[in-house]
């Protein structure tokens, strides 16, 4: 196969994996942070890896439309454009575009839209979304679909479902297999049992290097994604890496973990990190809030990231308000270093069979918060 993928040990669902690609190994379960347009926001690529990141996501859809997949083709692909010499998946475009309400038309082939950038029309089709991804030269190329909306009746999902099946297929076909690299099929139906069963059913089929799970975390809550959960992972190939897109809050990725999923990607570290939220083992932290303007302490005891070992929740306080970048790119660091922690503590769990005290002691720091420290 294209990828290859080992699993090293189970715990009742959750699995301790290897992936291995053309421009290095993930370790599974794994976190990626967000590259949106080649750049994860407000860090140097080398400042990503310093917190253990072992891949990025690219998104395609910027990626087509600033620089243009022909010009970062010609600049030698992604990696050697970005400055990353390991892994990277890139999403198909399908979720952006599918977003762009009002700018865009839904058919059979594709999707035509217009650019949110300049209004230049653009045409995306699963063929088209293979093309630019294969330009990238990304080591994981994700398949063309649609993102259900939620909510949606069952005939909604099944409709949009099947239609996302058939553009697999279609992807499948169009993807170039080549060695060090591989295409993930994705998993819909929203939030139906009967449709997810149908979905995978179709995908395995096909046959594909990795399989992802879409369509959640789109506003149908934790509970119920949850519920989703609790099954959709088992219908998948038990062989291959299994990616949940898009999420999530570290309780999600927690409980997704525990439910055999291998991969995440998410936005909320770097955003975060632009609107003063720190996460930290005791909770989420807003460092705007005036109790850390006299704090001497760091963010987060026993974190190893520079924000923790060099400076003071004072500093930090004094620097979101006067507005001063070096906030958010401290913020940004220790955000993706926690998630890449909460990762390395989850796979060290799983080797040493300390899953289960693990996970209980992480649901309990976080159900403590940062408490403040009470005045003397």
């Amino acid at each position: 196969m294209a990828l290859k993928f080992e699993i090293l040990k189970t715990i009742g669902k959750t699995r301790r994996g290897r992936l291995h690609t053309r421009h290095g190994i993930v370790n599974t379960p794994a976190f990626m942070p967000v590259g949106t347009c080649g750049t994860v926001k407000a860090m140097m690529p080398e400042s990503v890896a310093a917190t253990g990141a072992e891949i990025l996501l690219g998104n395609t859809y910027h990626l087509m439309l600033r620089p243009g997949a022909d010009l970062v083709e010609k600049m030698g692909g992604l990696h050697k454009f970005m400055n990353w010499d390991k892994p990277i998946l890139t999403d198909s475009g399908g979720f952006q575009v599918m977003s762009l309400t009002g700018l865009r038309k839904l058919s059979e082939e594709g999707v035509t839209f217009r650019s949110h950038v300049d209004g230049k029309k653009f045409f995306l089709s699963p063929e088209e979304s293979m093309n630019i991804q294969h330009k990238l030269d990304s080591n994981i190329t994700m398949a063309l679909d649609e993102c259900t909306p939620f909510p949606a009746t069952f005939e909604q999902a099944k409709k949009s479902m099947q239609m996302s099946m058939r553009w697999a297929r279609r992807s499948r076909d169009a993807f170039i297999d080549r060695d060090g690299y591989g295409i993930f099929g994705i998993q819909q139906g929203s939030v139906f049992k009967e449709l997810r069963e149908e979905s995978a059913e179709k995908l395995r089929e096909i046959g594909f290097d990795g399989y992802a799970i879409g369509g959640l975390a789109v506003g149908e809550g934790q509970e119920k994604m949850f519920e989703v959960l609790d099954y959709s992972p088992g219908l998948l190939p038990e062989d291959k890496p299994r990616y949940l897109m898009g999420v999530g809050r570290p309780d999600d990725i927690v409980g997704a973990v525990l439910r055999g999923v291998d991969m995440f990607d998410c936005v909320m570290p770097t955003r975060s990190g632009r609107t003063a939220q720190a996460f930290t083992r005791f909770g989420p932290v807003n460092i705007r809030n005036s109790r850390h303007r006299e704090d001497p302490r760091p963010l987060e005891e026993g974190c190893d990231c520079p924000l923790c070992r060099n400076y003071t929740r004072a500093y930090i306080h004094h620097l979101q308000k006067c507005n001063e970048v070096l906030a958010v790119m401290l913020l940004t660091w220790h955000n993706i270093r926690y998630y890449q922690r909460l990762m390395q503590g989850l796979r060290q769990a799983i080797e040493t069979d300390s899953l289960q005290e693990f996970a209980a002691e992480f649901y309990q720091n976080q159900a403590r918060g940062d408490i403040p420290e009470i005045s003397k």
